[in-house]
């Protein structure tokens, strides 16, 4: 698939780590480092305006890595990109760690993947139909 992409940013475009890797990386795109303090959210610009097909979204989500290392994440995970949207994809972060972390410009902040999704047309009814499972949520199928 073939995106539509504009880098105003200083960096490379977003790739695959690796042959099997889902998303791409997204780099923060800043001309002064960024520090955010314990439980602080910044908005982080990345420099790129993307152009996506009809029927397609982009989701920014955390990296593992920054999540578990530094207690850094992405605070509307998954953050969705509509395909109408062409605005500069900017990635809202917060600290969810007891110390400071700064950002550099270049910084791989989040991932980006490129998913297919359906439009639902709503089909109202007065019952739904019986599952095993029926209401059950929220651990009620054991730990």
């Amino acid at each position: 698939m073939k995106i539509n992409i504009v880098n105003k940013s200083k960096h490379h475009l977003p790739e695959y780590e690796t042959l099997f890797s889902a998303g791409m990386d997204l780099r923060a795109n800043i001309d002064e480092p960024i520090v955010m303090k314990p439980m602080e959210r910044k908005l982080v610009p990345t420099g790129l305006y993307i152009s996506l097909p009809e029927g397609f979204e982009a989701q920014v989500r955390p990296r593992s890595g920054l999540a578990i290392k530094k207690g850094i994440t992405v605070l509307n995970a998954p953050g969705t990109i509509d395909a109408d949207y062409r605005g500069e994809i900017r990635v809202i972060l917060i600290n969810l760690s007891d110390e400071e972390f700064v950002i550099q410009d270049g910084d791989r902040i989040a991932q980006m993947i490129i998913a297919r999704h359906e439009r639902a047309e709503w089909n109202e009814v007065d019952v739904l139909d019986e599952t095993q499972r029926g209401a059950g949520g929220f651990g009620s199928t054991g730990i």
